[in-house]
């Protein structure tokens, strides 16, 4: 495979950025590597450990094709048509219900590259779930470490990817005590349909630990869980499942992702994702 970088034209241009985009990044495949490829393989050697020049030679090709090829192995954990079909049926929904959540919430995949299940760590939940366990987040909450512990919901430290597990990983280091790995996987939300990790026990689970092992099996152990909640759950009278029956995205939104729904746009978003889905 030939080296490439900005400017560079031809089909290994065009095969870089189909690799680029099975990877979960946006670019524009064409012959042409434009900025937004300069800038995406950047990232790519940044998070891959590999000099961050946007030349795209042997050593960046390599971790390409591996990072590719793993993929490809990681896709038996990932759902099949049928069993998003016979969810459906099993909740008397239409698949393009199903298929809508799936997308706005994880888009469409619930698996990293590396194989370890999305997820994405709130800050302002940590802090609630120290407090139910007895400790008092303002003892702990710091400069070092306001990425991951403050009172209040914003996502200005979302890091999103590989980057979530960081976050995580930071937030059970900050005392080596079960409480503090018990809540910070509790405040994280998991998979394809990011269902949050402290509702393990109204979902049947017997630990967070158990239902974070299962998140890790399958997306089919995604789509379970999800079953659970929307069933289970109610919001304003109503289970969700009954406000995805009815088609009530705003209702069923704010059930689902909270109050934050309208600033992220969600209600609208399942809505033309859903009818994309039923023109299909």
């Amino acid at each position: 495979m030939r080296t490439i970088r900005y400017r560079s034209r031809g089909r290994e241009v065009r095969y870089l950025e189909e690799i680029l985009n099975q990877l979960d990044y946006t670019v524009f495949v064409s012959d042409f590597f434009g900025k937004d490829t300069d800038q995406t393989v950047k990232d790519f050697q940044r998070k891959n450990n590999l000099v961050v020049d946007g030349i795209v030679g042997l050593k960046t090709w390599s971790k390409l094709i591996e990072a590719k090829n793993d993929l490809t192995t990681h896709n038996t954990k990932l759902l099949s048509e049928q069993d998003v079909i016979d969810f459906a049926n099993l909740f008397g929904l239409e698949l393009a219900m199903v298929k809508a959540v799936n997308e706005i919430e994880s888009n469409g995949r619930g698996f990293l590259v590396d194989g370890r299940p999305r997820i994405l760590f709130e800050g302002h939940v940590f802090w609630r779930e120290l407090d139910k366990r007895g400790i008092d987040p303002k003892k702990h909450a710091n400069q070092s470490n306001k990425d991951v512990l403050y009172k209040k919901w914003t996502k200005v430290h979302y890091k999103g990817g590989a980057g979530e597990y960081d976050r995580l990983a930071k937030a059970v280091a900050i005392a080596d005590r079960t409480e503090f790995h018990e809540a910070a996987h509790t405040s994280a939300s998991w998979g394809s349909f990011q269902i949050m990790g402290f509702h393990y026990k109204s979902l049947g689970y017997s630990s967070v630990d158990q239902f974070v092992s299962k998140m890790h099996e399958h997306e089919r152990e995604h789509l379970v869980a999800f079953g659970k909640f929307i069933a289970n759950t109610s919001f304003r009278g109503k289970k969700l499942l009954d406000w995805i029956k009815e088609k009530n995205w705003a209702r069923f939104a704010e059930g689902y992702n909270g109050p934050g729904y309208r600033k992220n746009k969600y209600d609208t978003k399942l809505s033309k994702a859903y009818q994309k889905y039923s023109a299909m």
